[in-house]
């Protein structure tokens, strides 16, 4: 059966203290709200629905930057969970298949977890996500006798009993969507918060002869982020989870509690990663090569064998090939190196394509901004950039050139010919000696004045 999803993204997040939505803060460098949505994703779904309030527009783009395909609908009063599905109601007309409500400050459902509701969807009329909190506190309780969910009773509602009960909450629900609307229709809010609870749906399944059943899942998926200090411990659940996951797929990690990686890093087996090293996003780091300490890379790719660091920073749309050197405090960006080039110490290269074999010498800096457009360099294979060269962009040079140490390229360099374009030296006899002389009087009399 088709499975849509419905988002629920409206809250403002007062405890935030954010004017930022608080399904638009960041885990892994990426919004809360796509963390959610890339769980989800793996469902395949005909439909994802995502219910906005609070700074709908910045959220809506950033759905619609994660996918064209997302649909946004408002809820223009915030008045409960659900009247915040009901929402969805338009949007999903006339599908035929199951919906799965979701919350986009929740990041951390797996997608087996989501595929467990749906397999038990088969067997009843609403599935609820549940889990054992070693701290239940304020969470809603879920009353079960065997595997038959009979209510949600929310804590603020719940006697001293149902808030003895360890099962929890999640929020989390899959059923058939037409079920789920008709369903909707008759919640009331007659409850302490004046609201129109999603969960009241339980009680008003089982009154119509519906069943419905829990699915369990650990407390960590479930984790709903409400403060910064929610947020942080957000990050280092998330950042555990992905330093274990590299490890155990081959990634040697030097010092793990040191290496931060984003929500999309892919790093291959037999990568060695040393200490304090940062993924930002869109990262990919093939089998074999090895990333030195103290190293940044973002929107980057590297090949097997390449070495990057330490000291180094790689920017968006940087491509090395297989074997490529990336040296101690040099920055690449928007350039490609082909294999076996190497750029290993104190240099700049941006929007460049850099042969094979080339070697580019300490100091070298593309010069590829002219204050208003960006311009390019190409050099060829094969090349020997002497230190401290500055290529003013546009230029080119050709195979098997060279560049003299210290000099300033403006003209394309020819296969083959070496740039020289420095002034001539001049060694002035002594002069060193008598100007240090009468700078050291100079200061003898002020000093003697003062």
């Amino acid at each position: 059966m088709a499975t849509s999803l419905i988002i629920l993204a409206a809250g403002k997040g007062t405890r935030m203290q954010s004017d930022l939505p608080k399904v638009l803060h960041h885990v892994a460098g990426a919004p809360l709200l796509i963390h959610a949505m890339r769980s989800a994703a793996a469902l395949e779904p005909e439909k994802t629905v995502v219910v906005t309030g609070h700074g709908a527009d910045l959220v809506e783009a950033a759905a619609r930057g994660w996918s064209d395909a997302v649909e946004v609908v408002l809820q223009a009063e915030q008045l409960g969970t659900g009247h915040a599905v009901l929402q969805a109601k338009d949007a999903l007309s006339g599908f035929d298949g199951d919906a799965i409500v979701l919350y986009g400050d929740t990041p951390f459902i797996r997608p087996e977890t989501l595929e467990a509701m749906i397999d038990a969807r088969a067997a009843h009329d609403i599935v609820v996500l549940g889990f054992e909190a070693a701290d239940p506190g304020r969470y809603g309780r879920l009353v079960v006798e065997g595997d038959a969910l009979q209510k949600i009773v929310e804590f603020k509602d719940a006697d001293a009993q149902e808030r003895a009960i360890p099962l929890c909450n999640s929020g989390v629900i899959c059923a058939k969507a037409d079920v789920l609307f008709d369903l909707l229709d008759a919640v009331g809010n007659d409850n302490a918060a004046g609201e129109y609870y999603l969960t009241d749906i339980v009680g008003i399944a089982r009154g119509k002869g519906l069943s419905a059943t829990v699915v369990r899942c650990d407390e960590a998926e479930t984790m709903g982020i409400n403060s910064r200090a929610e947020l942080a411990t957000a990050e280092a659940t998330f950042q555990a989870r992905a330093r274990a996951e590299a490890m155990a797929n081959g990634v040697t990690l030097h010092a793990p509690e040191t290496v931060y990686f984003s929500h999309d890093t892919f790093i291959g087996a037999d990568t060695v990663i040393e200490p304090n090293v940062v993924f930002a996003p869109g990262v990919t780091i093939e089998n074999g090569a090895q990333i030195r300490a103290f190293s940044h890379l973002e929107g980057c790719h590297v090949s097997r064998g390449g070495v990057v660091g330490p000291y180094a920073r790689l920017r968006p749309g940087t491509e090395l090939a297989e074997d490529v050197k990336i040296g101690n405090f040099v920055e690449v960006k928007n350039a490609v190196l082909d294999t076996g080039a190497k750029v290993n110490h104190l240099s700049y290269i941006g929007d460049a394509q850099v042969g094979a074999r080339s070697n580019i010498g300490a100091g070298t800096i593309t010069c590829n901004y002219d204050g208003v457009f960006k311009h390019r360099t190409t050099i060829g294979r094969d090349v020997f950039v002497g230190s401290n060269t500055m290529l003013v962009a546009p230029v080119t040079l050709g195979d098997e050139s060279m560049t003299a140490t210290g000099t300033i390229v403006t003209r394309d360099v020819p296969e083959g010919d070496m740039a020289v374009a420095r002034a001539r030296q001049e060694n002035k006899a002594g002069f060193a000696r008598r100007m240090f002389e009468k700078l050291k009087a100079k200061r003898a009399r002020a000093t003697k004045e003062t």
